[in-house]
């Protein structure tokens, strides 16, 4: 099922990219397409996860990057981890503490949004989706980090995927 929804997600976003006159326009359309596919997995705005990262009397949530290394090396959240898009419940539950708030996001939201619902059904009760990912947020101008120094760069994962992404902030990779 997944499959062919994923293709379905690629034409939707195949047509959107060529027919927005804006990158926002084209994310606003693929996180609609997501958020209806990954409808049991909880979201988080930009705006939501800005506010509480910026509150010292709130817990920071753990932040999960779930891309490739290459993306990851290019520009991140300050402070994610990155995991495996791939990776099992099994190597997390390892690694994490799945009882705390997790943030997942990758470049528009699909890997992680397939990562916090394997999570959730591990038992992570946390586990939320940044909407728009790492492509939302840099559009909206905040913080990203590249060998602990600020940036502004992100890596656009594809041609087509990158257009979502307004076009001084694509990496060339």
């Amino acid at each position: 099922m997944k499959a062919v929804n994923c293709i379905g997600l690629s034409c939707l976003l195949l047509t959107s990219c060529h027919q927005a006159k804006e990158p926002e326009a084209a994310l606003e359309a693929a996180v609609r397409e997501i958020s209806a596919e990954f409808a049991t997995v909880p979201r988080i705005s930009t705006g939501e996860l800005a506010t509480w990262l910026a509150d010292s009397n709130r817990e920071p949530p753990v932040l999960l990057d779930v891309r490739e290394p290459g993306e990851y090396a290019v520009s991140h959240l300050p402070g994610a981890i990155r995991v495996a898009p791939d990776a099992s419940t099994n190597q997390l539950h390892e690694q994490l503490d799945l009882s705390r708030p997790l943030v997942l996001y990758c470049s528009i939201g699909y890997r992680s949004s397939e990562l916090a619902e394997r999570l959730m059904a591990a038992g992570a009760e946390q586990a939320m989706n940044l909407e728009g990912s790492i492509f939302k947020w840099a559009n909206e101008g905040r913080a990203l980090i590249h060998d602990g120094q600020d940036t502004d760069k992100v890596h656009p994962y594809n041609r087509r995927f990158g257009r979502m992404l307004r076009a001084p902030l694509r990496a060339e990779h």
